[in-house]
């Protein structure tokens, strides 16, 4: 099977184009097998790019424990800067189909033609608590109490908001970005009762009213370099919560991404893309 190492920001996935490729394994199993950083090729998890009859391509996104998830902002900027330099589709202008519908990216090319930096209309954000989903009440909840019991069987209450980027995400604000927020807690907030489904825990740290510092424990993946829809859900809740203005710099471990909620409605999203390699992996026998 041929595949493309490709990342956005630092957040890496392993990359098939089922246009030329099939896969030997189901898709779950495949995403376990060749996202392990020791026996596999190594990554957050695996992106499926094929054809769609309502766009240019369509993204399948699965997490490394194999789940699979609705949308990866930093993915869905890679597959489009596939799509275009592999001459899938070479307009500067793409559709891409998603488990969040169909996206539109526009490609920021270089001197050389191929597409540097990815432009994401990421759509409307989902507030109503069932569709994110949460139980926590609100819609969406904003600065709600959200009690988790750490390590130590202490109870710890946090202040979240939590919106839909077509995933689900919980962001928590504080003082000062630490491994015992993200590392600590990241995974606690994950599997909590009040979220159904699981979700991205994203912890931020509010610089100025257009910068912002975070880290996001993900869904499915652990802590990751970077989390395309996790940035965007913390800039709206940071303008819900009264934190934040309409557009921001989001800092991340692995790099900066440009987010902006403008007018309300459509959130956007501008960062790089970047090809590392190809290859073919093999099937253990």
């Amino acid at each position: 099977m041929r595949f493309t190492k490709m990342h956005g920001i630092g957040n890496d996935y392993v990359y098939v184009d089922l246009f030329s490729e099939k896969i030997p394994l189901p898709a779950p199993e495949l995403a376990i097998a060749v996202s392990d950083r020791h026996k596999g090729i190594g990554g957050d998890g695996l992106i499926l790019i094929g054809p769609s009859e309502l766009g240019d391509a369509r993204m399948q996104m699965f997490n490394a424990d194999g789940s699979e998830s609705e949308m990866c902002g930093n993915g869905v900027r890679c597959v489009a800067k596939y799509v275009h330099d592999h001459g899938i589709a070479t307009k500067p202008e793409l559709k891409i189909e998603t488990g969040r519908g169909v996206l539109t990216l526009q490609m920021l090319t270089g001197p050389t033609g191929k597409a540097e930096r990815v432009r994401v209309n990421m759509g409307t954000p989902i507030f109503k608590s069932s569709d994110i989903p949460t139980t926590l009440s609100g819609d969406p909840p904003v600065n709600e109490a959200l009690v988790v019991q750490d390590r130590a069987g202490v109870d710890r209450t946090l202040q979240v908001t939590c919106v839909s980027m077509g995933n689900p995400h919980c962001v928590t604000f504080v003082d000062e970005l630490t491994d015992e927020w993200v590392l600590g807690l990241g995974p606690l907030v994950e599997r909590h009762a009040a979220f159904p489904r699981r979700v991205n825990a994203e912890f931020a740290q509010v610089l100025s009213r257009t910068e912002i510092q975070l880290r996001v424990w993900e869904r499915g993946s652990g802590e990751t370099q970077a989390c395309g829809t996790g940035a965007c859900a913390t800039l709206v809740a940071g303008v819900l919560s009264g934190r934040t203005d309409h557009q921001a710099l989001i800092h991340l471990p692995g790099g900066d991404l440009e987010i902006e909620w403008l007018d309300e409605k459509e959130v956007y999203m501008t960062g790089p893309a970047t090809e590392v390699f190809s290859g073919e992996w093999f099937v253990a026998k």
